[in-house]
């Protein structure tokens, strides 16, 4: 088959398609990965053929206008109007054109390539690592979950997402008009997957019979780790790891400061993968105990640390889990994002720390819960147990099984 997948985003939104489409590749199928024109690099290193769309949201983020967005999204539109929608509207005429060239379309929600699928639904399958636009009465839509509601308003909260898709009804009707499609429309019950593993979280007994949870779409070693790093780890006892991801963020908090108190007041060795949101650690360097670099393949990296301090990203997290290693989430996106959602589960589950806001981030508050990560067997314990049986499940072969079955089990 001809398969076209479309995702935006950040990293967290982009590689996982791609470790999906390299394993789809691999089965013998013609895969097309279609995404922002910065991930290039990233997409071709999987071998995989690439469509560039002009929607580097990584860089809109890390603007003026894109820190006003961060700071308060409900005032997020009017910053849309002359930046985001003639990326998104151009986007989707890209992807349309890609999806009527193949036989089977995957996409992300937030490509929002759901407003072209009744020209085609036997072809389209939604396919996220987020389980946010499906409504269920189990758990709260994960990028509201860290909002005070009752459960009883779980399904209520995923209205809260329609709302906001109202944004962006002007470019997604400049875009049918462009591509000669009706105005009116409804949109089609497509079939979804989900690269969620059950171990984590339970596929919802109210979910459509043709949405599945098949596993963690994660793969085998990509590269390897610098020799630098790896004489680093093996110097001493094995270090503290601390990254908050690949999206910018603001912080009150001087937290390249806080890493190195953390590191003269419990004398732990640290690890520093900077991300977006560290670009200047300029004060870490020179310490022998510190090492920061600029990113590092966390499929080889987890396996060698004593525990992790990251954002709270699905792709973060199940690096944690497959690795068999305690962490401690600290969102960057509060009280909004999916972030706390996973933080949570987590801790619920006994393999972290309950999550800790980069918003309501303290110097003591920080330490002491370090403090706790390193020293609690029990985590490390619970993390052994669950990486275990992470081991025997295989995400991709489910997911192409049923990609292969046009949506069914």
């Amino acid at each position: 088959m001809k398969i076209a997948i479309l995702t935006l985003g950040t990293r967290g939104d982009v590689q996982p398609y791609a470790v999906l489409g390299k394993s789809l590749k691999a089965r013998g199928h013609e895969v097309v990965l279609a995404t922002a024109k910065n991930f290039r690099s990233l997409i071709l290193s999987y071998g995989l053929d690439f469509t560039p769309v002009e929607a580097d949201f990584q860089a809109l983020l890390d603007s003026e206008e894109g820190r006003k967005i961060r700071k308060n999204p409900f005032l997020a539109r009017k910053h849309l109007k002359r930046f985001v929608y003639p990326m998104l509207r151009d986007s989707l005429v890209k992807f349309y054109g890609l999806a009527q060239q193949s036989d089977k379309v995957l996409f992300h929600v937030k490509t929002m390539a759901d407003n072209f699928a009744d020209q085609f639904p036997g072809k389209m399958i939604r396919a996220d690592v987020v389980p946010a636009s499906q409504p269920t009465a189990a758990f709260p839509n994960p990028v509201f979950s860290a909002l005070p509601l009752a459960g009883f308003l779980n399904r209520f909260t995923y209205r809260l997402t329609d709302l906001g898709l109202k944004m962006w009804a002007k470019p997604v009707r400049e875009f049918r008009q462009r591509a000669g499609l009706p105005e009116r429309f409804s949109k089609p019950a497509l079939p979804a997957i989900y690269g969620i593993s059950e171990y984590l979280l339970k596929k919802p007994v109210d979910f459509p019979e043709n949405n599945h949870f098949t596993g963690f779409w994660m793969d085998g070693p990509h590269s390897e780790l610098s020799q630098e790093l790896i004489d680093f780890i093996s110097a001493g006892e094995p270090p503290l790891l601390v990254t908050f991801g690949s999206m910018p963020f603001d912080s009150r908090l001087d937290i390249v400061g806080l890493i190195k108190a953390l590191h003269l007041r419990l004398r732990v060795r640290i690890v520093v993968v900077k991300g977006w949101g560290l670009s200047d650690v300029s004060a870490l360097e020179g310490d022998p105990g510190i090492k920061v670099v600029d990113s590092a393949p966390y499929d080889k990296l987890f396996p060698l640390v004593k525990a992790v301090v990251h954002h709270g990203g699905i792709g973060t997290v199940a690096a944690c889990l497959r690795a068999g290693k305690p962490f401690l989430t600290c969102p960057v996106l509060y009280p909004l994002g999916d972030q706390f959602f996973w933080g949570k589960i987590a801790y619920e589950k006994g393999i972290a720390l309950y999550p800790l806001p980069l918003k309501k981030l303290s110097a003591d508050k920080f330490i002491k819960s370090i403090e706790e990560l390193v020293g609690n067997e029990t985590l490390y314990t619970h993390a052994e147990l669950f990486a275990s049986q992470l081991s025997s499940e295989d995400g991709l072969t489910n997911a192409a099984e049923i990609i292969e079955s046009d949506g069914r089990t």
